[in-house]
């Protein structure tokens, strides 16, 4: 039995360089493995749509197929849009058995992509003058948020930072210019601002905005790093594995 198609889906946005991003980590899970038919969709604002990719996918002949979602966080989106538009579809497409991958988010190639995108913009990390913002876009959902806080706090734990906190671009605070005040307040000899976004768009330009106005460096976004691509890899293994234990 051939392996299932990887189907990514990521959010989508109205700003092109998002969908271009996510196509680049795509040829780059491409390369690692090349065995793979991997495919890119998105919930909404970009195309091809999930449900005309899984379509498409059903009418290529695969028999199973395996969503990745390129989210960094268990929020709506991971909740209930892509379980929903997986539903639908497994009605729809009875001959397709699919399965839905854990998000990105908790996957250690994150914070490695983060932490060298940090480290190409603040210099060397083993520095306790050091205060680093982490900023993510935001969400509603309470846990997705605290996701992020505790990231920080575990760098900050490894490098022995002066400081290292959570920022927002929307929903929660606080937002990165309150963040990188604080951190300078409380002591930080330098700030720089990393980022837990995987492609730029609209609020990541935000970001960008208030940390170069603060006066702090601010990292690119997770983009197509290798370490990315390799927790798509491992998150679609996992579906994977559950796919084959449930036609044992």
């Amino acid at each position: 039995m051939g392996s299932p198609a990887l189907v990514a889906v990521a959010h989508g946005s109205r700003d092109p360089r998002s969908a271009a991003t996510v196509a680049e980590l795509m040829a780059e899970v491409r390369a690692q493995r090349p065995d793979l038919d991997v495919r890119v969709s998105f919930l909404d604002l970009s195309a091809p749509r999930l449900p005309d990719v899984l379509d498409a996918v059903a009418a290529d002949g695969h028999a199973r197929a395996v969503v990745v979602p390129l989210l960094l966080g268990h929020a709506f989106h991971a909740r209930v849009d892509v379980p929903g538009a997986v539903a639908t579809a497994r009605r729809r497409l009875p001959g397709l058995d699919i399965a839905v991958a854990p998000v990105l988010g908790g996957h250690d190639g994150l914070s490695t992509a983060a932490l060298h995108r940090l480290a190409a913009v603040a210099g060397p990390l083993d520095d306790p003058g050091l205060g680093v913002v982490l900023a993510a876009i935001g969400s509603s959902h309470a846990p997705a948020n605290a996701a992020v806080v505790e990231v920080a706090a575990g760098w900050t734990r490894r490098f022995g930072w002066h400081g290292g906190t959570a920022a927002f671009a929307t929903t929660t605070t606080p937002t990165v210019a309150d963040a990188v005040t604080a951190l300078r307040a409380d002591g930080a000899q330098r700030v720089a601002v990393a980022q837990w976004i995987l492609a730029p768009g609209l609020l990541p330009d935000r970001i960008v905005r208030d940390a170069t106005a603060a006066g702090a460096p601010v990292a690119a976004p997770l983009g197509p790093d290798p370490a990315v691509a390799r927790a798509v890899l491992d998150r679609f293994a996992v579906a994977q594995g559950a796919l084959a234990a449930s036609a044992a």
